[in-house]
C-alpha cells in the first residue's frame, strides 16, 4: 500500500472536506482517504503504487473541486481571484450566470414580457446552481448530512415557487460568489507557509575535479556532493562549510537578526542568504529532507492537530445546523397554521423560513478558528518559532508559569573564565605568569575547565610555552613541568591539602566559590601563583527575556541539576523569581507536577534531549536549537529554530492575540447570524440578504484571521 497526498483547491470547510473524501474513497483501488479542510489536503492510500491518479482528479471533480499541484499565489489579489474564477467550469459558471441576471434586470426597466425575464432568471437559476445541485446530492445520498448545498437547493427551490424568480437567481449567483471568494481565501492563507519553501533555491551550482561548476536542481544532489554558494545568493543545500568564511543571513530558519558568521566546519541551512564571500558546501541532507522543508512539513501536520476550541466548535456547528433548520421548519408551519398568518407571498412565513435556512449555513463559524491557527502558526514560523498544533500555542497563550533549565538554556552552556587573579609573590614573573603556567598544562586535555582556561589565555595574547611530564591528579587537576618549573592546576581543595598557601588567597577562593564559581589555584615550585573563577555565564538575552515575561504577568523558575550555590547566582543574574537546585530529571517532572496541581499551566524550556522528560510533563515542551537538532523538531511542541530566547515573549504575545482573534471571529460569525435571523423571523429580510450576511462573515473571519501573518 502506498500513500499520496495531494491539495484540493478551494476546500474550505469541513462538510466540503466530507464529500470530496466520501468522492475518492470510492475511487477503484482507494484503501482510505482523508481530506483536511484546515490544511486543504487530501491524503490517499492506494493499494498499488502504479495506480493512475486520473479517477480521482475525476472524483474531485465530481464533487466539485480541482486538484492542484501547489497553491496558486498572486501579487495581485484582484487577478489572483479572476484567475482562480476562470480556472474551473464550476466558478465560470457563477460568471455566465450572473451576466443572464444582470440581463434579465436590464430587460426589466424597459417593460418587457414577464416570461421573458423569468426564463433568464430561470436560466441563471440552471447554470449557476448546477455545481450547488451538485453538491447537494453529494451531501444527501453519499456523506447523509444536512449541508449548505442542500439548504441553498432548498431556499432557492422555494424561492422560485412563490415566484421569486429574481432573487432565487441573485442567492444562487451570490452564493456561489461567496463560496469562491471563500475558497480563495482560505488558499491565500494556507499558501503562506508553502511560500516558504520558496526561499530556497531549485538550482545549484556543483562543484566539479578542477574547480568548474555546473548548474543542476538540486534534488539531482547526493550527499556528499559539494557546492559553490556565491555571495549574495541563498544557500541551495543543508550541508556543512568545507571552504571559506562568510556571515549568513539565517532569519528564514531561525529567526536571527544578525547574520551569523560561518567558517569551516559550521552548518548552514538551505534558504539562508550568503552576504559577503563565497563558501564550499558540502551536502549533508537530500532536498527533500532539508531543515526548511522539514519546518514546512511539521507546521502542515500540526495545523491538522486540532485546538481545544476547534474541536468544540465543530461539535456545536453539528448541533447548530439541524437545529436552525428545525425552527426554520416550525418558523415556516407554525404561524399559518396557529395564528392564520399568511404563508405564501413575499412576506410570507415560507419566505422568512427560507432565510432562515441560508442563515443554518455554519461555514464564518467553522472556518473560524482555523484560518486563524494557521495564520498564527505560519507567521511564528517565519519568525524560526515552530509550533507544532494548535492546542499548543492556545495553551502558550494560557501559560502563567516558564520554567528553564539553566545550562544551555538560560546559560550559554560552557564554562568560561571570569576572573584572573595574580597573587604571585616570587617578584621574578611577568603578569598572568598564573594564566601562562596553567594554559600550558591545559593545552594537553579536553576537559571543559581546561579549555576556558586556554581560550581566556589565547584571548589574551599570552605565549604558551610547551610543557613537559604532564600528568592527571586524579580527577582533581594536572601537574607537569613548563620552563623547568613544577607547575600544578588544581581544585582549591587539593591545595588545602598539598599546597599551604596564604590566608588571604583561601579568602579570595572562598569569595569566587561563594559566587557560584568553580575555582582553579596554579602554583609553580611551591608558591601560588594564581586562581581562577570559572562559570557558565548568562547568555546576554537571558535577562531581558527573563523581565519580558514578568512583564506580560508570567512567574518564571530555573529547574536545574546544578549545585545550590551556582544556580542561585545564575538565578539572580538574569531576575529569575524561583530556583529548584540539586534535582534529578524525575525531580523535574515532579517539580512541574506540584506546579500544575497549584492551578498553573507550565511551559518548560530546554534542551529537548536532556530535558525531556520535564518538556513531556509540562503543558507545553519548547525546545532550544531544532535548527541544528533533527531529534528536538521532532518530539518538542514548540521549537526554537535559532535557540533565540528573545522569541519566547513574541510567541506569548501572539499566542494571546490569536486567542483574541479567535474569539472576536466567533462572536462576529454568531453576532451576524443572530441579526440576520431576528429579521428574517420579523420579515425586514430577504432571501439575498441573508446571503450576502453569511459570505460577508466567512469572509470577514478569514480575513481578520489572516492579519496574525503579520507582526502586531
Amino acid at each position: 500500500m502506498t500513500t499520496q497526498v495531494y491539495h484540493v483547491e478551494g476546500l474550505s470547510c469541513s462538510d466540503c472536506a466530507e464529500r470530496v473524501q466520501d468522492a475518492v474513497s470510492r475511487v477503484e483501488g482507494v484503501c482510505a482517504a482523508h481530506a483536511d479542510a484546515t490544511t486543504g489536503k487530501l491524503t490517499v492510500s492506494l493499494d498499488q503504487p502504479e495506480r493512475p491518479t486520473q479517477p480521482i482528479v475525476d472524483a474531485v471533480r465530481q464533487a466539485g473541486y480541482t486538484l492542484v499541484a501547489e497553491h496558486y499565489r498572486d501579487a495581485n489579489p484582484v487577478l489572483g481571484f479572476v484567475r482562480f474564477v476562470f480556472s474551473k467550469p464550476e466558478t465560470a459558471l457563477v460568471a455566465v450566470a450572473g451576466l443572464l441576471i444582470v440581463l434579465g434586470l436590464a430587460l426589466a426597466a424597459f417593460g418587457v414580457p414577464d416570461w421573458l425575464r423569468v426564463a433568464l432568471f430561470a436560466a441563471a437559476i440552471v447554470v449557476g446552481g448546477f455545481p450547488v445541485a451538485r453538491a447537494a446530492y453529494h451531501e444527501l445520498f453519499r456523506v447523509h448530512s444536512l449541508g449548505i448545498n442542500t439548504l441553498m437547493v432548498i431556499a432557492v427551490v422555494g424561492a422560485a415557487v412563490i415566484g421569486e424568480w429574481a432573487e432565487a437567481a441573485i442567492v444562487v449567483a451570490l452564493f456561489s460568489l461567496g463560496e469562491a471568494l471563500e475558497g480563495y481565501a482560505a488558499d491565500q492563507a494556507r499558501g503562506a507557509l508553502e511560500g516558504l519553501l520558496d526561499l530556497a533555491p531549485s538550482t545549484a551550482l556543483r562543484l566539479l575535479p578542477g574547480g568548474a561548476t555546473e548548474s543542476v536542481p538540486v534534488e539531482q544532489l547526493a550527499v556528499g556532493e559539494h557546492v559553490l554558494v556565491r555571495p549574495g545568493d541563498r544557500v541551495s543545500v543543508d550541508g556543512v562549510v568545507r571552504a571559506g568564511q562568510s556571515a549568513v543571513d539565517q532569519s528564514p530558519i531561525t529567526g536571527e537578526s544578525v547574520p551569523a558568521d560561518k567558517s569551516p566546519g559550521d552548518e548552514v541551512f538551505a534558504g539562508t542568504i550568503n552576504t559577503t564571500a563565497a563558501l564550499e558546501v558540502e551536502v549533508t541532507r537530500l532536498a527533500a529532507d532539508n531543515t526548511l522543508s522539514r519546518m514546512v512539513a511539521l507546521v502542515q501536520q500540526a495545523q491538522s492537530r486540532h485546538a481545544p476550541v476547534q474541536r468544540f466548535i465543530d461539535r456545536f456547528a453539528r448541533v447548530y445546523t439541524p437545529a436552525v433548520t428545525g425552527l426554520a421548519l416550525l418558523v415556516a408551519a407554525v404561524p399559518p397554521l396557529a395564528f392564520g398568518q399568511p404563508f405564501w407571498g413575499e412576506s410570507g412565513w415560507l419566505m422568512r423560513a427560507l432565510q432562515m435556512l441560508v442563515i443554518a449555513c455554519p461555514c464564518a463559524l467553522v472556518i473560524s478558528t482555523p484560518v486563524s491557527l494557521v495564520s498564527a502558526m505560519t507567521h511564528a514560523a517565519s519568525r524560526g518559532v515552530l509550533i507544532k498544533g494548535g492546542r499548543y500555542l492556545e495553551a502558550l497563550g494560557r501559560a502563567t508559569t516558564f520554567a528553564f533549565d539553566k545550562t544551555g538554556t538560560l546559560t550559554e552552556g560552557r564554562p568560561v573564565v571570569t576572573d584572573v587573579v595574580d597573587v604571585c609573590t616570587c617578584g621574578l614573573c611577568e603578569e598572568n605568569c598564573g594564566l601562562q603556567h596553567a594554559a600550558s598544562l591545559e593545552v594537553q586535555s579536553s576537559h571543559p575547565l581546561a579549555q576556558a582556561v586556554l581560550a581566556e589565555a589565547q584571548a589574551r595574547g599570552l605565549i604558551v610555552p610547551p610543557a613537559e611530564d604532564v600528568s592527571v591528579l586524579s580527577g582533581r587537576g594536572v601537574e607537569g613541568r613548563v620552563n623547568g618549573a613544577h607547575v600544578t592546576v588544581a581544585s582549591h581543595d587539593h591545595f588545602d591539602a598539598h599546597f599551604p598557601h596564604p590566608e588571604d588567597v583561601c579568602r579570595l577562593a572562598n569569595d569566587l566559590a561563594a559566587q557560584g564559581k568553580t575555582v582553579i589555584m596554579v602554583q609553580h615550585d611551591g608558591r601560588v601563583c594564581g586562581l581562577f573563577g570559572v562559570a557558565d555565564t548568562p547568555r546576554e538575552s537571558s535577562r531581558t527575556v527573563i523581565g519580558a515575561l514578568k512583564a506580560l504577568g508570567l512567574q518564571t523558575v530555573m529547574l536545574t541539576g546544578d549545585g545550590t550555590a551556582v544556580a542561585e547566582e545564575i538565578g539572580r543574574q538574569v531576575g529569575i523569581d524561583a530556583v529548584r537546585a540539586k534535582l534529578l530529571p524525575e525531580e523535574k517532572v515532579a517539580e512541574i507536577a506540584a506546579l500544575s496541581a497549584k492551578g498553573q499551566v507550565v511551559a518548560m524550556v530546554g534542551d529537548g534531549i536532556n530535558d525531556a522528560p520535564a518538556l513531556a510533563r509540562a503543558d507545553v515542551g519548547i525546545a532550544m536549537g531544532g535548527a541544528g537538532s533533527a531529534q528536538a523538531m521532532e518530539t518538542a511542541d514548540v521549537v526554537l529554530m535559532g535557540g533565540d530566547l528573545t522569541q519566547l515573549p513574541f510567541v506569548v504575545r501572539l499566542s494571546r492575540r490569536s486567542r483574541n482573534v479567535i474569539t472576536a471571529n466567533i462572536v462576529l460569525a454568531l453576532g451576524v447570524k443572530a441579526a440576520v435571523f431576528a429579521l428574517a423571523v420579523a420579515g425586514l429580510s430577504t432571501l439575498w440578504m441573508a446571503i450576502v450576511a453569511d459570505v460577508g462573515a466567512s469572509l470577514l473571519v478569514i480575513l481578520n484571521g489572516m492579519r496574525l501573518r503579520k507582526s502586531a
